[in-house]
Order: structure tokens, then sequence, then C-alpha cells
């Protein structure tokens, strides 16, 4: 018998951490003749898809389920404390499950995930807030490849969203009057991440090694729109897109053909394209000539990163991955730095920003704005963790961050 279930309870401590208690699974409740899991009662209105990031519930008083998985190093230590902020923002509008997943889980029970695991989030759950995975204990784990792969891929999770914006030129390599606020939109179920290839006659001179990127017409389409879609609500109005279809003629070339296509259905967005080696120039020289970004999964896995470095780093940027579903998984991208895991250093403010992008997500506008206000705010002027150059400590920097909550 495993815990899963987690009630999130205020401890009145000032940082806002939160007290946490395990229950057992449904699965092991149905074992003793008792379900102690029910999914909450619904509206019966139907959800609407209101915005890229969105497909919120109507605004009323409802709460929303999420799963809690904190994962590996720091993640644990960051997602309690996002949820504390979910809690100060919008009381009693959500209800968290602790989900026990991690290396070690995966060593101790031979699998990351239970069967139909991710069939049973989509039902249960409107959102998943993880943490980071990687630990050193467990080398080549599959903790992270199973989990956050296979979500992307079962639950079709095709849009991994990466806002950036400028808050602290201090902490910033930028000049003080550059200003970063853009979005990359990266899709996330193909490309060169698609595991197909091949390695052959090892330790030969003839020796081989190739990977595939993969695009198809489909699904390149659906995630240029998106980023159109995206664009609309944002004042810039404008989509740029980064491949490399000069030198990946076959691939980078549907993904060029698709974006003109698409290009037309919205007159009222610029529409614009750049090399990724020149692109990742200008994200250095200009970033504020950017509004929305989109590109294939690898040119976006390193174009989200450079840009979190010119904004003060990986503590600074949230991301969601989204599909056309109502479930979203949502994840800060700083991973699970295992070498201050526990030390109390930690930056909070990127899992707090993921929060802020999951609030939205179900259709908390509101708690969403004072939660990325706040952050925003603390960021700026309040104290700061190690990697920021401060010396204030995780708790310290996230009870800022609740004071500004109210």
């Amino acid at each position: 018998m495993w815990p899963r279930l987690m009630r999130v309870r205020r401890s009145g401590r000032a940082s806002g951490a939160v007290a946490l208690r395990l229950l057992p699974t449904a699965a092991d409740c149905k074992q003793c003749g008792q379900v102690r899991y029910t999914k909450p009662a619904r509206t019966t209105a139907p959800r609407q898809t209101v915005g890229p990031l969105s497909n919120p519930l109507p605004h009323e008083l409802v709460m929303h389920r999420v799963g809690v998985i904190g994962g590996d190093g720091i993640g644990p230590e960051v997602i309690t404390f996002a949820v504390s902020a979910l809690e100060r923002a919008a009381p009693g509008a959500f209800e968290f499950d602790l989900l026990p997943y991690s290396s070690a889980y995966t060593a101790q029970h031979g699998r990351s995930l239970p069967a139909g695991e991710f069939a049973r989030w989509r039902s249960a759950y409107d959102a998943i807030l993880f943490g980071a995975c990687g630990d050193p204990a467990y080398p080549g784990s599959s903790f992270g490849r199973d989990v956050l792969l296979g979500a992307r891929t079962n639950l079709d999770l095709y849009a991994n969203i990466r806002p950036l914006r400028s808050f602290d030129h201090r902490v910033s390599p930028l000049k003080s009057d550059e200003n970063v606020d853009l979005v990359i939109v990266r899709e996330n179920t193909e490309g060169a991440y698609v595991d197909q290839g091949a390695w052959t006659d090892k330790g030969t001179p003839q020796e081989q090694a190739h990977d595939t990127i993969l695009a198809t017409r489909s699904k390149t389409e659906r995630v240029i729109r998106r980023a159109f879609e995206l664009a609309s609500s944002r004042l810039r109005r404008e989509v740029c897109l980064v491949s490399k279809h000069n030198a990946i003629r076959y691939s980078h070339g549907l993904w060029r053909e698709a974006f003109w296509h698409i290009a037309p259905e919205y007159p009222d967005i610029s529409a614009r394209e750049l090399l990724a080696d020149a692109a990742a120039m200008r994200f250095v020289q200009a970033p504020e000539a950017f509004d929305v970004v989109v590109c294939e999964n690898f040119v976006g896995d390193i174009l989200s990163d450079l840009g979190a470095a010119l904004i003060g780093g990986l503590g600074l940027a949230p991301s969601a991955n989204l599909g056309d579903g109502s479930l979203g998984l949502f994840e800060p991208v700083h991973g699970s730095a295992p070498d201050i895991a526990g030390t109390g250093h930690a930056n909070p403010l990127a899992a707090i920003l993921t929060a802020a992008m999951l609030a939205h997500h179900v259709g908390e506008h509101d708690a969403a704005r004072r939660v990325s206000d706040a952050v925003y705010e603390v960021a700026k002027s309040g104290p700061k963790t190690p990697d920021l150059n401060g010396k204030s400590s995780t708790q310290a920097v996230t009870g800022a961050v609740l004071a500004r909550l109210g």
C-alpha cells in the first residue's frame, strides 16, 4: 500500500509552508471495501477554450483538483511553496493530491507510474503540478522520461509554453535598458526527441549513429496556430518562426511551409521567420524585438534556456505543457539541483510563477494575476536567493510573496 492523496492545511507559519497528510490510494481503499476518493462534483456547463493558455471553468464557486508531483531534488521544496501561493491567492479554490512519484519511487517499485495512471489523471484532475526530476542517487533512472515525456505523449500535451519576462536588470547579463517580454511556444511531441534512430557497427571504422527529426503536417500546424492565438492576446501581436530549414531541409522545411500557409489566417498578426543561429544572436542583442516565438522541439529547448539566462536564470522560468483538452501539466524548468536540495537555498519563484500559469489555465484569472504581480515585485525589490546574488532562504522569499498576496 502506498500513499497518494494529500490535503493541504495551513500551518500558521509566516512562511506559508503547508502541512501534508498522506491518505491511501483509491485502489487500496477498494481493497478494504471503501472508496474514499471521489472526484468533486462539477458544474454541468461545458468547458470553453478562451485564449491559448486556458480552458477555464465557468466563474462559479468550484474546487479545482490538482495532482502534485514533487519529484526529485528541490522539486518537493519549491512545489510546496507554490501550493502555498495558490492557497493564499484563492482560498478554497483548489484541492491538492500529493502523488508519490520520484526516482526513488521508480527504483523501489520497478516502474515510474502504475498502469493506467495517465488515463486516471485525465479524468481526476484539472492540472498536474510537477517539481523536478533527476537524482544522482539513482543514475540512469527512467522517472523523468516516463513521467514528463510520457505525459506529453499519452495526454497529447503538444504545446510547451515558456514565458520569459525581465524582473531586475541587476541579475541579468543584459544592459539595463533592454526589456525581455516574450513567450516561446515549443512543439512538445515530435522533432528530434521521438527517440527514433540507430547506432550501428559499434567499435568499427564503419560505426554510425543517426536520429530522426519527425515533423507531421497536422501536429506542426496545430502548434503554429496555438502560437498565433497566443499572439492575438498580447500587445505586440507578432509571431516569429525559428528553424534551420536551410540545413535541415525536410522536417524544418515542412515547418516553414506550414507557418506561411497558416499566417494569412491571422491578418492582424505580424509574421516573420529567422534561422535558429540568427535568432540566438538576436536573443542576446535585441531580446525586446521578440514577442511570440514558435519552433520545433529541439530548437525550442535550446532557445528557452538561453532566454531564461537573459532574465536572471532558470529560477525565474515557469512553463506549461498544454493540449486541446482540459488537463495541463505545469513545471518550473530549473531541474532538480541536487547540490542544494534540503539547504533552504532553492529559488521558489519559478515554481510559484508556474502555479500562476496553472491558476490561469483553470480559470482563476484574478489569482493568477495577483500571484504573478507578487512574484514580479519580490524579484524586483524583495529578498533574493543565492542564484540571484542574494542571501535569503527559500522560505524568506516565499514569505515575501505571500505577504504581498495578503
